[in-house]
């Protein structure tokens, strides 16, 4: 594996060494077990894993962290474009208040109803609607 990071990178810099311990501290980790039997097993080859990515790398946990932060920056990209309609016309599931605000964005194709993105402002707790 190390040659194969030499060989793309062409140095033992901070890079290379780098990539290397990335590549050990990934082996190591005991929540990502399928990443060390994929590569003992040639499923994944030495070529691959002196290439792959963080994200290629993660386990299953990790990527399903990801994929969540990932979703709640949009919806809070989303809320922060438009300051949304206030409302006591929906109540959070959370803490069973009224006091929420309210976008609505077309999501889906055109002949679809919007979506409706909602904030409770006294939890924070956010949920959509799709009417």
């Amino acid at each position: 594996m190390s040659a194969h990071i030499f060989r793309e990178l062409k140095d033992t810099n901070m890079k290379y060494k780098n990539r290397v311990r990335s590549r050990v501290a990934n082996f190591k980790d005991s929540k990502n077990p399928n990443l060390r039997i994929n590569v003992l097993s040639g499923a994944i080859s030495p070529e691959r894993i002196a290439s792959m990515t963080a994200e290629e790398m993660a386990s299953d946990e990790m990527r399903n962290l990801r994929d969540k932060f990932t979703k709640e920056a949009i919806n809070d990209h989303q809320m922060a474009m438009t300051s949304g309609t206030k409302t006591d016309l929906l109540k959070c599931s959370k803490c069973k208040k009224t006091n929420c605000t309210y976008n609505q964005v077309q999501t889906r194709s055109a002949d679809e109803p919007m979506t409706t993105f909602v904030l409770c402002n006294e939890c924070g707790h956010r949920w959509k609607v799709i009417l």
